[in-house]
């Protein structure tokens, strides 16, 4: 498994029947090829409805049927279209259980940074403040590196998306949650030792007493 098959697939245990669920554009838009069938959930789109199934095969793309970010996607019996107004309605009003949101950083506090690089141009923040501000949990799942610059930090140095918000970090090296005292690793990917995770993140990890195996 390549890395973002490793965290969509982590990132699709996370969830329970009942709950509604909100994936931003990129990597967590991988998740739904993932969730187990056993499990009901409602994945809400940003751009107006819920419902969204796995990824479609060729012959089974509708150029009318497209995510947040524009690419391809099923709908499952039930689903359910509206209009901006509305969904913007479920993020603000604290009707999504989870968002599952990508990272270009993210701190030891629970500080999120995915909106701009300064100096480069971006389309604007798009819902994701909405989204942070709104959701009841929020995941982010993001490569632990990029380009071999650390991603996870002491304190983000990019403008914020929002502040003290990220509940769960779910990288191809492992898991960690928001507590505290900092950031806890909960589950590891064997493939790297303990070291190895801790010396490509800048933050200092707090090793869970109940640690164990992501898989």
């Amino acid at each position: 498994m390549d890395a973002k098959e490793i965290i969509a697939r982590r990132v699709a245990r996370e969830f329970k029947d009942g709950d509604v669920v909100n994936l931003g554009i990129g990597l967590p838009t991988l998740v739904p090829n993932y969730i187990d069938e056993s499990v009901e959930i409602i994945l809400h789109s940003e751009n107006g409805f819920t419902g969204i199934g796995p990824a479609p095969d060729e012959d089974q793309v509708d150029p009318y049927l497209v995510n947040a970010g524009g690419m391809p996607v099923t709908i499952i019996p039930g689903g359910v279209f509206f209009d901006s107004a509305m969904s913007f309605t479920i993020i603000r009003g604290g009707h999504l259980d989870a968002t599952v949101l990508g990272a270009l950083q993210v701190d030891e506090e629970g500080n999120l940074a995915n909106w701009m690089i300064p100096g480069k141009l971006v389309p604007g923040m798009g819902g994701a403040m909405d989204l942070v501000g709104g959701a009841k949990k929020v995941i982010v799942a993001m490569t632990h590196t990029a380009k071999g610059e650390v991603k996870i930090l002491k304190k983000c140095t990019l403008p914020l998306t929002g502040a003290k918000k990220v509940s769960k970090i779910i990288t191809e090296m492992g898991v960690l949650e928001v507590v505290p005292e900092g950031l806890m690793l909960m589950e590891y990917n064997p493939t790297y030792t303990l070291d190895a995770i801790q010396a490509a993140t800048e933050a200092t990890l707090i090793i869970s007493d109940h640690l164990k195996p992501m898989f």
